[in-house]
């Protein structure tokens, strides 16, 4: 059995290498900042991949995946640090451990050599990585298009229009141009959600968690406005911030695309995903599972384009319906927030089809985006990012943005076939760190 402190070494190495090498920075406070490790609240040192000076200068320059990548970084970075004898040696932790834990961890590794594979091929060092190997690695499935039919009925039907492209699209830009979102009152509208939201989950979710995380602040979170985002939000949690009794104060940020175009039911379902009861709910929990000694090192690092962060993904994706105790769109109790909640399912759909069309169809930007936009009913401003500096990332669009739908079908599935005293603890790792494919072990 490897030993602890070796296995968080090992962790933190495989995980801020790869972070490093495409450019992110674990403790800056902004999404700008931050990649592939999303997270660093627990109080253990850095590592060397971090702390290195050839660390530095790679985070400068963008990583691997910069317009104009800086060849003597990455090299003077790699022989500094062996990131994928890291990886390796992850891997081999998890055989060793066995079980739920080492399940994780094993599926953790993969990820991550996927994304060393991706490092590789950019640099022109290694061959082209199948889109397929992509997708497994972050959801464990293989890719497959979207399926937005049934959504878009449920749509035309609740809008009283035909479910053709034009007739659809058209009334749901007439819908969301009545209920735009005031960009001026962002923080006023998200405060009285997340107030609702929380009474909510206070009676649909939290009656299924142990007593010991009750307490535990489920959204200590600001909003803050971004100019010029290629998302359309960034939830930070940070979870750094300890009281004078040094336990945490559990904070986060959400850094806000200024451009968004959303509707007021659409940021309600925006705010049950990044806030209560989804990411920061998630990780604020995860974060209190650690400092009560029942989480690993590894639940402290959240790593995007993992079966982690599919299962996180999905978790967000579904977290409207938990928090009003419902399975299903349809039973949620206003017109307008099933409307809503629908566009934001298919927001996801389309970020699926946008990685489909780009990676395995190899059809152009615009073709992608005008899809995006009559099939998907996305705005103007989220087809053309999906389809752009999303879609076309050379991580991104392989290996992130299939875990969306991936992980709120999984969910959702879960959801309908356990009751909500058994996927609820499970889906907040209350019965140890799972993803999108080990959740079903302790199901």
């Amino acid at each position: 059995m490897p030993d602890e402190a070796k296995l968080a070494r090992t962790v933190a190495t495989a995980i801020l290498g790869i972070d490093t090498l495409w450019g992110g920075d674990v403790m800056s406070p902004s999404g700008t900042g931050r990649y592939i490790a999303d997270s660093w609240f627990s109080d253990e040192p850095l590592p060397q991949a971090y702390t290195h000076a050839a660390a530095a200068r790679l985070r400068e320059t963008g990583g691997v995946a910069a317009p104009a990548p800086d060849a003597a970084a990455l090299d003077a970075y790699l022989a500094a640090v062996d990131v994928p004898g890291a990886i390796d040696a992850l891997a081999a932790d998890a055989r060793a451990l066995g079980g739920l834990r080492g399940a994780f961890l094993a599926g953790q590794a993969e990820s991550l050599r996927v994304m060393w594979e991706l490092v590789e091929e950019l640099r022109g060092r290694g061959p082209k990585v199948p889109y397929e190997r992509c997708v497994v690695a972050s959801t464990g499935k293989p890719p497959e298009p979207s399926r937005p039919e049934t959504k878009r009925q449920l749509l035309a039907e609740l809008l009283g229009v035909a479910a053709r492209p034009e007739p659809l699209l058209a009334a749901v830009d007439s819908w969301r141009a009545e209920r735009l979102v005031p960009r001026k009152a962002i923080k006023l509208l998200a405060d009285g959600f997340i107030a609702e939201l929380e009474e909510g989950t206070r009676r649909h979710v939290v009656p299924y968690l142990p007593p010991s995380l009750h307490a535990v602040p489920r959204a200590n979170i600001e909003f803050l406005p971004i100019e010029n985002a290629w998302f359309s939000g960034s939830m930070n949690y940070v979870g750094r911030a300890r009281d004078a009794r040094g336990a945490p104060l559990y904070e986060a940020t959400y850094e806000i695309n200024a451009a968004l175009e959303i509707s007021v039911p659409e940021f309600l379902d925006l705010v049950s995903h990044e806030v209560v009861p989804g990411h920061v709910t998630n990780f604020a929990l995860a974060q209190a599972l650690y400092v009560q000694g029942k989480l690993g090192f590894e639940g402290t690092v959240l790593t995007m384009n993992t079966r982690g962060a599919a299962l996180s993904e999905g978790l967000a994706n579904n977290a409207v319906l938990m928090a009003f105790g419902v399975k299903e769109v349809a039973e949620l109790p206003d017109r307008d927030l099933r409307i809503g909640t629908l566009l934001a399912l298919l927001q996801d759909d389309a970020k699926n089809q946008s990685s489909w069309l780009t990676w395995e169809e190899n059809r152009p930007q615009d073709e992608v985006a005008r899809v995006l936009r009559g099939e998907y009913l996305c705005s103007e401003e989220r087809a053309g990012k999906l389809s752009g500096a999303w879609g076309r990332h050379p991580l991104n669009g392989r290996m992130y943005l299939p875990a969306y739908r991936a992980g709120t079908e999984k969910v959702a599935e879960l959801r309908r076939r356990h009751p909500p005293e058994r996927i609820i603890p499970a889906l907040y790792q209350v019965l140890g760190l799972v993803d999108v494919v080990t959740i079903d072990r302790v199901l």
